[in-house]
């Protein structure tokens, strides 16, 4: 039983990758635009904990910072104490820096290690910015080639003989048609007006002439 759900599964694998194969040869931008989305959403999550690791970096140096601060001042002081004989006073400071000291140096190796994954993430981002980026003009190369390819096949398909390619050019003939005459109708009317506007002037001038001779 277990062999036949094994079998089962590995045809649905299979039919499932010839698919995704059949797919991308038919669409191959828009698997690409996919690949983008996703190394897009892997970018951003490495940024943010890049942030994060950079916060934490700052967090342990002023743990570090501090640290360091309050062994040196318990240190002074059990110095101090020692000096005055206060022996409960020297024992309790002696105590508190140890105590510091130790945290320090934990501390210390903490926040290294801490820069060094830091500069480990950093350069990861980096790398995964750099891809994002070559993949994204990988598809404008893409994108430029499928315009081209496109281009050329409808030009063809309009210099191919045959009836699509003579309807084609008929659409072309009959707007550069329609043009002529729009041409020529703008043509006629603006020297109908012009003729129409000289002849009105025209009767205007012999009327006044008519109008002096009887006067």
């Amino acid at each position: 039983m277990a062999n036949i759900f094994t079998r089962l599964a590995d045809t649905i694998s299979a039919d499932l990758h010839e698919a995704l194969d059949q797919k991308e040869q038919k669409n191959p931008i828009s698997i690409l635009n996919h690949y983008l989305r996703q190394c897009e959403q892997e970018t951003e999550k490495v940024r943010k904990l890049v942030e994060r690791q950079y916060l934490l970096k700052e967090e342990f140096n002023r743990e570090y910072n501090e640290a360091t601060h309050l062994a040196e001042k318990r240190k002074h002081q059990a110095e101090i104490a020692s000096k005055a004989g206060e022996a409960e006073l020297y024992e309790f400071a002696l105590k508190e820096y140890a105590h510091y000291e130790e945290r320090r140096e934990r501390l210390d190796a903490s926040r290294k290690q801490t820069a060094q994954q830091l500069e480990e993430l950093e350069q990861k981002y980096e790398e995964m910015k750099h891809k994002l980026k070559d993949m994204q003009i990988k598809r404008m190369e893409l994108m430029g080639r499928e315009n081209v390819a496109r281009a050329h096949h409808r030009i063809s398909k309009v210099s191919d003989s045959g009836s699509f390619s003579t309807k084609a050019f008929a659409r072309f003939e009959e707007m550069e048609s329609y043009l002529d005459r729009l041409e020529q109708q703008v043509t006629k009317d603006y020297h109908r007006n012009t003729i129409d506007a000289r002849i009105a002037q025209l009767e205007k001038q012999l009327k006044t002439e008519q109008t002096n001779t009887i006067s």
